[in-house]
């Protein structure tokens, strides 16, 4: 597998931003480059998964996939809760979900249909992940709607840990699923081989995976001092700046498999992303950030569980018939980017 020339050129921001640092630049420059940098960064990490399941088979290459999936996201989050920008974040989780289920299903459906026309797929592939998503949506609903009635902090955080205990175990049994399901299997085994060496695949996910926690911890403490220049909120960074610089490698690769009429695999790429953000992810920053002493709570604003429902309800719909075109991604690119709108004038609203 050939690594994009283009990784290579945004790679080499990483050193200009640990420079910015050292010498004590404008934190605008430094936030810039950390997040230009982390864009290669996290597809090195998601080649280097992808080649090393090869090697281990499906069963392991699964479990592998599932735990690196998200791997840049996870990074920066964690630097994020250690800083206490817990606002940050919980709107990372809702940028990450609508960003999958909206931008980047809207940019693939919109190449792939100008390219290919009208595009079939096999809707029961992605209606596991459809079901994930409504149950992930609802543990979220549940302690906001207690907080709503009941704002008693402490039982609020203890909802929110039984809940992401429960998201845990489900994609647990989702996870065990899909790995041990013998069509899955049969499909990934025959589907590619490696073309990296185990040692190599380990090396390149070892130091990407590095890379990652060094520029995370740069372009975290770079958002205080740039959020107050730009006037930009700290929710905003979180929920479009993180999602898109974690994932735009993925994205990429997403509205590839549309331009190329597989529309099944760019599907795949983006519900089992947003899955893995809202059953995963998100459940594993409350433990974290519990173990960190910082708690955080799966207690979000209305605004963003409405964006979420919606996101969630028009990718269900979408499944349905099993079939897409450039008017359905042009819709999806619409209603993300009515959300980017609310969310950036957000601050202003509130006062």
């Amino acid at each position: 597998m050939l690594v994009p020339r283009w990784y290579w050129v945004l790679l080499a921001f990483a050193p200009l931003a640990l420079a910015a640092r050292a010498m004590g630049w404008a934190p605008l420059v430094i936030f810039g480059a950390s997040a230009i940098s982390l864009i290669p960064l996290a597809g090195l990490i998601g080649l280097a998964t992808e080649e090393l399941a090869y090697h281990l088979g499906p069963r392991f290459g699964g479990l592998l996939n599932a735990t690196f999936g998200n791997a840049a996201e996870l990074i920066i989050t964690v630097f994020a809760i250690q800083r206490g920008l817990l606002t940050l974040v919980k709107a990372s989780i809702t940028g990450s979900i609508i960003g999958n289920t909206l931008l980047v299903l809207g940019m693939a459906l919109l190449a792939g249909g100008v390219r290919n026309g009208v595009q079939r797929y096999d809707p029961r592939e992605t209606s596991h992940n459809s079901v994930m998503m409504i149950l992930a949506i609802a543990g979220l609903i549940l302690p906001a709607t207690f907080a709503f009635v009941d704002n008693d902090l402490p039982v609020v955080e203890n909802i929110s840990l039984i809940v992401a205990g429960l998201l845990l175990v489900t994609y647990l049994a989702y996870l065990a699923y899909t790995i041990t399901n013998t069509d899955v299997l049969e499909q990934e085994g025959a589907a590619n081989e490696a073309s990296w060496t185990r040692r190599k695949s380990l090396l390149v996910l070892a130091a990407a995976t590095a890379g990652t926690a060094v520029v995370s911890e740069m372009l975290v403490g770079a958002v205080e001092p740039v959020t107050r220049q730009l006037g930009w909120s700290e929710f905003f960074v979180g929920v479009i700046i993180v999602p898109i610089v974690g994932n735009v490698a993925e994205h990429f690769a997403a509205v590839q498999f549309a331009w190329r009429n597989r529309m099944d695999l760019s599907l795949a790429i983006a519900s089992g992303s947003s899955t893995q953000i809202a059953v995963l992810v998100a459940p594993v920053l409350v433990f974290l950030s519990l173990a960190m002493g910082k708690p955080m709570n799966l207690v979000f604003a209305p605004l963003e569980l409405a964006i979420l429902v919606l996101a969630t309800a028009v990718f269900a719909y979408i499944n349905i018939d099993g079939e897409s075109n450039w008017l359905e991604g042009v819709q999806l690119l619409a209603l993300y980017a009515m959300a980017g709108v609310v969310f950036f004038f957000l601050p202003n609203a509130l006062g």
